[in-house]
């Protein structure tokens, strides 16, 4: 690969790694549970802790393929900086709703409804990506500079909750 690609996808690639690593910690956190339990198979249901353990990491599992599809197509086709700014902000609400989880249901809420707008911020800036790849081809109009500048000036927004 070119040094200038690699230098396009680093960040997407360090938020992806650094997610891998809190996939690891998450399951860790359920198999540690499970063995609390002093049962020798995993199982489905067990004492409330391990149940808001296993329900939080199901529930971090089941949005984290939507999470990097819609960080590499915004980093690819729009800005990586914010993009990956984006998925470092969503790695730190995903692990406030795991933590939240484990005490009372309702401290996981405000991580889960901050993940929501990341995630649409990061859907947002993927469909102003592929659009102007479109006005690109049809039209010859470019304005990914103008999308840049604005997903930029955005992005620290998002640390408002």
């Amino acid at each position: 690969m070119e040094h200038d690609m690699l230098g396009d996808i680093v960040l997407l690639a360090i938020v992806t790694l650094l997610s891998t690593v809190q996939n690891a910690f998450f399951q860790y956190k359920v198999e540690n549970e499970c063995k609390n339990q002093n049962s020798r198979s995993f199982q489905r249901t067990g004492s409330p802790a391990f149940e808001r353990v296993y329900t939080a990491n199901q529930n971090c599992i089941d949005a984290y393929p939507t999470f990097l599809g819609m960080l590499w197509c915004a980093g690819t086709f729009c800005s990586q900086a914010p993009a990956a700014f984006a998925g470092l902000m969503y790695l730190l609400v995903r692990q406030k709703y795991f933590v939240g989880y484990l005490g009372e249901k309702t401290q996981s809420t405000p991580g889960y409804i901050f993940g929501k707008r990341i995630m649409l911020f990061l859907f947002l800036m993927s469909m102003a990506g592929i659009l102007n790849y479109f006005l690109v081809c049809w039209f010859g109009q470019d304005f990914n500079v103008y999308i840049k500048t604005l997903s930029s000036t955005i992005s620290p927004l998002l640390l408002i909750p």
